[in-house]
């Protein structure tokens, strides 16, 4: 039997430095680093704290090295009555992309939601970034061009809630 690429193992609170590291590296990739503002306080309250908001797998090398991680959490599908999950960030270190760990990541993520009883898997990807929307299409995913995506965020979500000052 071959050895898979990397061990995945759930995150912890001691592994929030390199939660926050692989998220930096993640908006560089990206080029929007200037809208990462996480923080490692915000990292342990929201991820560990008293009722945490999401989950992290972490993949390390046989050398221990922390090579990727999926951030993902629950979501909710009306249509199917089922919840699912939502995958927030998969992200491999450069150097180690090519080995499969996108993908054990990810097959990782699917059992999980077919151990919870769940509809769906979902993720969103940047239009420009074609070398991840091909690995994802090469594992059965498929994108959705019908749905756009809309995000509320600083002032104008303040503003919605009446809590703009």
């Amino acid at each position: 039997m071959t050895q898979p690429p990397a061990v995945l193992r759930a995150a912890t609170e001691r592994d929030v430095p390199a939660i926050l590291a692989l998220i930096q590296a993640l908006a560089e990739y990206e080029r929007m680093r200037d809208d990462c503002v996480a923080t490692e306080t915000r990292l342990r309250e929201t991820l560990f704290g008293a009722a945490p908001k999401a989950e992290v797998m972490l993949a390390e090398t046989a050398e221990g090295a922390v090579a990727g991680f999926a951030l993902f959490c629950s979501n909710y599908s009306t249509f199917l009555a089922q919840p699912g999950i939502w995958l927030e960030d998969l992200f491999v270190r450069p150097e180690h992309r090519g080995h499969g760990i996108g993908k054990q990541l990810l097959a990782h993520l699917a059992r999980l939601a077919v151990e919870r009883d769940c509809g769906r898997v979902e993720w969103a990807v940047l239009d420009w970034n074609t070398p991840s929307i091909g690995f994802y299409e090469s594992l059965g995913a498929r994108g959705l061009s019908e749905w756009t995506t809309f995000r509320l965020t600083g002032n104008a979500m303040h503003a919605l809630a009446g809590t703009a000052s």
